[in-house]
């Protein structure tokens, strides 16, 4: 029997819509989103379905989207379906193709939201997803917000399964007959979210095999301790940051009674582009580098006698520049760049401010422009 009783517990309990609400639900076909459309369906909610083509998989993708037409069909609720070309998007953008599809899915939730009058997007992530996304964090780097995971309610993405296991969701589609469709690609561990949950997460629950249900424990002492940062980060940026003419003042004897003073000072900064690394330099100049300049994509800070100063910068960056073989330096903006060519052996300096590189290697013209959502490199290989 479907646990319906604990499906509408959970929407109520965390306000993730109400019973008249008008629902579109995200549905791929798999496991998840099939349970998720039919505990909608038997709980008497008004939804229809959405079904992305992202066209990347050839007839398994068009499979799936027959599969969600004829769903719609059974079920008797509205489908709504769109076909993406998802690589030529990603190429246009210089962005990833995961990145491509997440941009291009939730534009359209979007668009039909507005269209067709809903109020919410449901989507069928579980408890195991949100363990996923929280090893996946922790392993490319996170702050605290990167650990409470999911959360069932985010604006108008709703999530009504996360009070649902993996093995619990697989439990009951097995009971009740129900028929969905495989993506191919999720027994692949080339992915990185594939890896953790095929390779890493079966590890852990030999460790620990209520997984599920600590990290759930967990997370709601994650998210309390978010809330408790930003009540605290709201405090401080009324008593803390002083603003005259545009210009943000922090008293540098203030500063220094923070605690904890880096995690503090990284979160008030953060949302004008500056690092921890570059927080990390600040603290330590604190007591000796009157005059010191710290500089963001979008704002530079200095560092005065009694106070840090921060202030937008006025000089936008072009769009790019470019270099040509002959070319011994080059500007970008407020930045010089000295191109030197050079015969000798190719020497990696140990000097944050020069890199060497192989000339044989390199294709003119170069081009030199700001860093876009989805760039990434590796030094030294």
């Amino acid at each position: 029997m479907l646990p319906v009783n604990q499906f509408v517990n959970f929407i109520e309990q965390n306000s993730l819509f109400t019973p008249a609400a008008k629902i579109l639900a995200a549905v791929s076909g798999g496991i998840d989103s099939v349970l998720m459309v039919h505990l909608l369906k038997a709980a008497g909610y008004d939804f229809g379905i959405a079904h992305c083509n992202f066209q990347l998989r050839g007839d398994e993708a068009l499979r799936d989207q027959t599969f969600c037409r004829n769903l719609a069909t059974t079920l008797g609720v509205p489908f709504h379906t769109v076909n993406f070309d998802t690589e030529q998007y990603a190429a246009d953008n210089k962005v990833s193709i995961q990145m491509a599809a997440r941009d291009l899915r939730y534009q359209w939730f979007e668009t039909i939201n507005q269209q067709s009058g809903y109020e919410v997007v449901a989507l069928a992530h579980h408890q195991n997803d949100t363990i996923e996304t929280i090893l996946l964090n922790l392993t490319r780097g996170t702050g605290i917000a990167g650990l409470h995971g999911i959360l069932p309610k985010n604006g108008k993405l709703v999530r009504p399964l996360m009070f649902l296991s993996r093995l619990e969701i697989q439990t009951m589609v097995s009971a009740e007959g129900l028929t969905f469709v495989e993506d191919s690609s999720n027994a692949s561990a080339k992915y990185a979210r594939n890896k953790i949950r095929l390779e890493v997460v079966p590890k852990l629950k030999e460790l620990n095999p209520s997984l599920e249900k600590t990290f759930e424990s967990n997370l709601l002492h994650f998210r309390d301790l978010e809330l408790l940062l930003e009540i605290r980060l709201d405090e401080l940026r009324q008593t803390l940051l002083q603003i005259h003419d545009g210009i943000i003042y922090l008293r540098i004897a203030e500063v220094k009674k923070l605690k904890p003073k880096r995690l503090l000072l990284f979160k008030l900064l953060n949302e004008y582009g500056f690092n921890e690394a570059t927080i990390d330099d600040l603290i330590a100049s604190l007591d000796k580098h009157s005059g010191r300049i710290f500089e963001s994509g979008t704002h530079t800070l200095l560092l005065d006698r009694d106070n840090i100063i921060l202030k937008p910068k006025t000089t936008v960056l072009p769009a790019e520049v470019i270099i040509n073989a002959t070319d011994h330096e080059a500007n970008f903006g407020v930045y010089k760049l000295n191109l030197l060519h050079d015969d000798s052996p190719l020497i990696i300096k140990n000097n944050p401010l020069a890199v060497s590189i192989d000339a044989d290697k390199l294709v003119y013209p170069l081009k030199i422009r700001a860093w876009y959502e989805g760039d990434h490199f590796f030094l030294l290989g």
